[in-house]
């Protein structure tokens, strides 16, 4: 795993030295993803720096920025491409000659006999940019679901990219300026989503494409997409069967490694599939890693337990016990934009905890969105099958829900049910993203002060519209608008954020684009079998997980943030949002985010999530907008850990 960073100008850049300097800054800024090496090369019009977390090929021979022996391309790759042994072989048989035992020097070569169909052919996490001299052209590249990121931007004239934001802004003169848009959408999704970042004149590239530079203009090209949800088919009573075969082989082509390996386990499916598989893949006693909390309900160690004793593994399970309010700033820094999930703390310490012991761990990430494991998808189902009801009757019990008197922003089931009555005269994609918001329309026209009140003229669940068709079932398209959405802006940001903190690499099989595209492939009605979620996935474990894993209720990697604000995070919470520098922003008026912080410490009213969301847009701003120079690394706090 590693970080890569580059330019592109139209005229060769007048300082050699400066250039390699300012290279040496680009990748200092990412060191926390490659601590083992580093490198730089430019030819002065292109420029390419790297950092590298040594994990497959350990000797010399693996580093980058790397070239071929005529200089015809060069490349800078972060990632793993688990079937490079068998794209060497095909090369090899086409003519190709390896100096080492790298997949960095496969992508290279395979660029050289493929062209740009080299990057169809990788099964993988990756983002990459290749130089061709020859064609003066560069092109950059990012995985079918978007497990490793890749942000670029255009400055004085010249071309920029990076693993993350934070490489570009360490280049002298790159401007830091907040793009109001994409916190306006930031406010619903809890990430801002691709193609946009949080600043203005940085893109990030879609998963699934590449963009490629040339003559000076970039154009982007998708390579890959996920199936539709009007693409689903019935399948025989072998599916199953199908099905544990791909995923087998993903997790079994995963433990490829030189250095230690291990897993992540919770209490859920997901990962005790994970872990199962690699015993049956003869991986030996497996290092497995468990966090818990000293409070119950998010507490998962005895049931990761189970999994553990059944496999044999060398299990490690910890009480963490995490000091958040010295832990922000890290993540702040780290993530480099405002990012709202709070699981982001627990996923850093779990990483942290396992790079004790091992360089790479696999993860159960994903089930959950291909395989319907969220109970917004029964509600999905149920409000689908309403669409049947003429659309002004609709409309009426709508309005009907809203006249009612209840505790307009408490996030309890009660809260819930009200939403989901409250959204039937809506659009269904509108409907899905009221019901998953952190921050709905509704939500905004309150809180939103002089900065953003324009904003909320646009409503960013229409971001969605193009998942929702109505020409499949609804719970199929909020399953297909999640693996494009939620699962690369958030779960896999907030994955490959907090294991590369720790220098850690994270393998996800169950998000292998062969494993995703069978399961968005399977009816709606197999997935989502009945109230069942994740169906078909529990039902193929039925031999290889415990009962009380498989039919357990879905419960996230979370932390008691509700009770961090009424108690430890409180003071710095109210000293944050009520600052005078947060309240000359004009992003919200103070009124509102008073009285939210109030309703919340009553305990009346659970606003965790929201408050959240906007005490780590408050340090962003702090961190990354108000300086004159970017910020410094933080140093990471001790784990409290028993």
């Amino acid at each position: 795993m590693c970080g890569i960073a580059g330019f592109w100008s139209p005229v060769p850049l007048a300082d050699t030295g400066e250039v390699v300097g300012c290279l040496a800054r680009m990748a200092l800024a990412l060191r926390h993803r490659g601590p083992d090496d580093s490198g730089t090369w430019s030819d002065g019009r292109v420029g390419f720096a790297h950092t590298r977390l040594a994990i497959i090929d350990l000797t010399p021979t693996g580093r980058q920025p790397m070239a071929d022996e005529q200089g015809r391309a060069s490349i800078v790759y972060n990632g793993e491409v688990y079937n490079f042994a068998e794209l060497r072989r095909e090369l090899e048989a086409a003519g190709q000659r390896f100096r080492g035992g790298s997949d960095t020097e496969v992508i290279l070569r395979g660029y050289l006999v493929w062209g740009d169909d080299v990057i169809r052919r990788l099964r993988g996490m990756f983002a990459l940019a290749i130089w061709d001299r020859a064609r003066r052209r560069l092109v950059l590249a990012r995985d079918r679901l978007g497990k490793k990121p890749l942000v670029h931007g255009w400055h004085g004239g010249c071309f920029f990219f990076a693993s993350e934001a934070k490489a570009i802004l360490a280049w002298p003169g790159f401007p830091r300026r907040a793009d109001l848009s994409a916190l306006h959408d930031y406010l619903t999704f809890q990430a801002v989503p691709a193609p946009a970042t949080a600043f203005a004149g940085l893109s990030r590239l879609p998963p699934g494409h590449m963009a490629i530079l040339e003559d000076g203009k970039l154009r982007l090209e998708r390579y890959w997409q996920a199936p539709l949800a009007q693409e689903t088919k019935a399948r025989g009573g072998e599916a199953k069967e199908e099905f544990l075969a791909l995923f087998d082989e993903a997790v079994k082509l995963r433990m490829i490694s030189d250095v230690p390996l291990g897993a992540f386990l919770s209490g859920g499916v997901d990962s005790g599939a994970v872990v199962a598989s690699m015993a049956r893949a003869g991986a030996g006693r497996i290092k497995t890693f468990t966090i818990g909390f000293s409070e119950d309900a998010f507490d998962e160690r005895a049931v990761a337990r189970l999994v553990a004793e059944r496999y044999g593994t060398e299990h490690r399970d910890y009480v963490v016990t995490p000091d958040a309010a010295l832990l922000l700033p890290l993540l702040v820094w780290q993530f480099g934009e405002p990012f709202a999930d709070a699981s982001a703390v627990p996923s850093y310490c779990v990483a942290a905890i396992a790079r004790r012991e091992v360089t790479v761990a696999l993860n159960g990430d994903g089930g959950d969105e291909a395989l319907m494991g969220y109970p917004v998808y029964r509600a999905c189902r149920l409000s689908g099958a309403l669409d049947a009801v003429p659309a002004p009757l609709r409309k009426g019990l709508a309005a009907l829900a809203r006249a009612l008197p209840f505790g307009r922003s408490s996030l309890t089931m009660l809260r819930r049910a009200f939403r989901f009555a409250q959204e039937m005269g809506e659009p269904r994609h509108r409907r899905f993203a009221s019901w998953v918001a952190t921050f709905a329309d509704a939500d905004k026209a309150r809180l939103y002060g002089d900065a953003l009140v324009e904003l909320g003229a646009r409503s960013s669940a229409d971001l969605l519209a193009p998942y929702f068709a109505g020409d499949a079932p609804m719970e199929a398209e909020a399953s297909a608008a999640d693996v494009a959405n939620y699962l690369p802006n958030v779960l896999l940001a907030k994955a490959d954020l907090a294991s590369m903190a720790a220098s850690l690499e994270a393998r996800s099989p169950l998000l292998d684009h062969k494993v995703v595209e069978f399961a968005l492939s399977l009816p709606p009605e197999t997935r989502l079998a009945g109230n069942r979620t994740k169906a078909f996935l529990k039902d193929a474990m039925a031999a290889r997980l415990p009962g009380e894993i498989l039919e357990r209720p879905k419960r996230g990697f979370a932390v008691p943030v509700d009770a961090w604000f009424r108690g430890p995070l409180r003071a710095m919470l109210r000293d944050t949002l009520g600052s005078a520098a947060a309240k000359a922003r004009g992003l919200f008026r103070a009124g509102e985010v008073e009285s939210l912080i109030a309703r919340h410490e009553g305990g009346a009213e659970n606003h965790g999530n929201r408050l959240w969301s906007l005490l780590m847009l408050e340090l962003w701003h702090r961190a990354w907008i108000d300086p004159a120079e970017p910020p410094t690394r933080p140093e990471a706090p001790p784990l409290h850990v028993a």
